[in-house]
């Protein structure tokens, strides 16, 4: 064969990459600085002139730092025109999620990470808006009035949320992404990413959130959709493409073909009959088995297709035994969980969050694939699966009988009804059930039978009546917990605090922020620093009544500790703050936001003084 002949194949590929690409979107060389360049690339005539429109609601989200039953902090706040830019600071009337920078992640209740996750995914939380209007979006701007840089990915979709007739095929499209990059302001900003453009309006936008390079809590004013009715057309002038663009946009692209054609990728019907494997068959079946557990799902799905011995060992249930399918939120469905059921029969490690919203993953399709993938199953991560309701729960209960951690977090569209059910899982440790309506009653009888439990989040729980009974349930019944999360518990007090604090002597991590019913004069603060002396997180964020006798308490009794949030006290010191920093050597965040006492003198002192400790201090314009 010429020598000529293969390098003309690879030419005439690239060239058709180049016109895929410039069929698919605008050039990259040209957009790079401004928005007005993706206007030029559009040919607007009058009567399709540009719409631009405010969110008219939040239809969806992962998580946020207010309450349930306020407006302060939370993501509803995103609804509208901007109530604080372009002034910058700390408001209330902005959206924030819950965590920022990587603090979360050094705690004792994180989990650990999944393997395999590819790395072009980085989200750790989002936010889905609906418009008015379904347009043909021309830009999106989304204003940032705290600690901006957060916004890591835009996608659009092809459901009208406001439609009454049942939902067509569903398509999520990404109208902009990047790696997180760390901006070194904290003061306002309008973001305004060069979007790609896609072949169908929309009116439902989602922003995908990266903290973890922020110093402090992002806050987001408001988001603009800019578009036309008609669909616009492409410019046909000369594109300027970046080969290393080319090669990210391209693997995206396979990843989402792959994933859209999973019954398809692993049929050994279409390997061809080779007369040999090379060295492959040379290897020791386990080598190759450690080498391909490196890969990611979608390249495990490609590898399939090679030969039949690579075949056989991408369909090997030891390659499935964590399965991390989150990443694949915009295309799993019931098609896909049925064709990885014959590969999933030894996973342990499942983690299903964000999937199956808007009809994606029935119930039907959920319970056949457990009911076979079920009984080896340990970890089970469900955060924000809105397809979820009894009949799964139930399900779970049934054919999970080895699950130690169950994720349930923002899973708020499931009954009260169906978390009873959990009480039949004896061996969980670890149980999320932030921002869900699970009800007192089901919950005693969850910690009744589930006595091994070691981490709990109870975080914004707005169903449970009453957290003195609950505390004291848990500290008669779960002996060994660890971390314990009651963010935004309504109405516990000392009585509460007391039996915590003499019943889970092990705890190292609790979460009591904007509790508003725990009050220092009563001792509590005072009391579980001298019961909990294994402490390494505390939160007592927004509790006016924090004192220095609490922190001289925690300096004597809780040298373990690493992070404290006491914002919003006005009557600690600086110098029993002095006293804590000296005694806790570990200590590596200290929140003292709005204590009137700790001015910016102060903190720049302590810093000065201290200065591996990061010592927050937020502000308002």
């Amino acid at each position: 064969m010429s020598p000529v002949f293969p390098m003309l194949t690879v030419l005439t590929m690239f060239y058709y990459m180049c016109l895929r690409r410039r069929a698919r979107m605008a050039t990259r060389g040209e957009i790079m600085d401004s928005h007005r360049t993706v206007e030029s690339n559009s040919r607007t005539s009058p009567l399709n002139a540009e719409v631009v429109q405010y969110a008219k609601e939040v239809v969806g989200f992962s998580s946020h730092y207010g309450s349930e039953n306020s407006m302060s902090y939370t993501m509803w706040n995103l609804a509208g025109v901007p109530n604080v830019f372009p002034s910058s600071g700390d408001f209330t009337q902005t959206a924030v999620f819950r965590t920022y920078g990587t603090w979360w992640d050094q705690c004792p209740s994180a989990p650990v990470p999944f393997k395999r996750t590819p790395e072009n995914f980085q989200s750790q939380d989002y936010v889905e808006l609906a418009f008015e209007q379904q347009v043909y979006p021309t830009a999106v701007h989304v204003l940032e009035t705290y600690h901006p840089g957060a916004v890591i990915r835009i996608l659009a979709c092809s459901a009208n949320p406001y439609s009454p007739g049942p939902l067509a095929e569903v398509r999520w499209e990404t109208l902009w992404s990047e790696k997180p990059t760390k901006v070194n302001a904290s003061q306002a900003r309008q973001f305004k990413p060069c979007i790609k453009q896609i072949n169908f309006p929309t009116n439902l936008i989602r922003l995908e959130i990266n903290s973890s390079l922020l110093d402090y809590y992002t806050e987001l004013d408001a988001v603009v959709l800019h578009g036309t009715k008609d669909k616009p057309m492409l410019s046909l002038k000369p594109s300027l493409i970046d080969m290393n663009d080319l090669e990210e946009d391209d693997y995206e692209e396979k990843d989402e073909c792959e994933m859209d054609n999973l019954s398809k990728t692993f049929s050994s019907t279409a390997l061809r009959e080779g007369p040999s494997n090379g060295y492959f068959d040379k290897l020791p079946y386990e080598l190759i088995q450690l080498i391909l557990n490196h890969l990611t799902l979608p390249d495990l799905c490609r590898l399939a297709q090679t030969c039949k011995l690579l075949n056989q060992h991408c369909c090997d249930p030891l390659q499935y035994i964590h399965l991390n399918l989150q990443p694949y939120w915009a295309k799993l469905n019931d098609t896909s969980l049925e064709f990885l059921q014959a590969r999933c029969t030894l996973v342990q490690w499942l983690n299903l969050s964000w999937t199956g919203n808007r009809g994606f993953i029935s119930v039907a399709g959920f319970s056949r694939f457990l009911k076979v993938c079920g009984s080896e199953l340990v970890r089970l991560e469900l955060s924000c699966s809105h397809f979820l309701n009894e009949t799964c729960l139930e399900i779970i209960s049934e054919m999970c009988p080895n699950l130690q951690d169950l994720n349930l977090s923002s899973c708020d569209k499931l009954p009260p009804q169906a978390f009873s059910h959990i009480a039949k899982l004896y061996g969980l440790k670890r149980l999320i059930l932030y921002r869900t309506k699970v009800e007192q009653t089901a919950l005693l009888s969850i910690l009744n039978f589930c006595s091994d439990l070691q981490h709990l989040s109870l975080g914004s729980c707005v169903m449970i009546e009453d957290y003195d009974v609950t505390a004291s349930m848990i500290g008669a019944k779960c002996k060994k917990l660890q971390t314990l999360d009651l963010w935004r518990c309504k109405n516990i007090t000392e009585n509460g605090i007391a039996e915590l604090a003499s019943g889970c002597p092990l705890l190292e991590e609790l979460d009591l922020g904007w509790c508003p019913t725990l009050q220092s004069s009563t001792g509590c603060f005072a009391r579980l620093a001298r019961q909990l002396p294994n402490l390494q997180k505390l939160f007592l964020t927004a509790n006016r009544s924090v004192c220095d006798t609490d922190i001289e308490e925690l300096a004597c009794n809780c040298t373990r500790l690493r992070q404290l949030d006491i914002l919003g006290t006005r009557m600690v010191s600086p110098a029993s703050l002095r006293k804590l920093l000296e005694s806790c050597k570990d200590l590596s965040l200290l929140d003292v936001s709005f204590c009137s006492q700790i001015d910016n003198r102060a903190v720049l002192e302590l810093s000065a003084s201290f200065p591996k400790v990061f010592i927050k201090k937020s502000f308002t314009q």
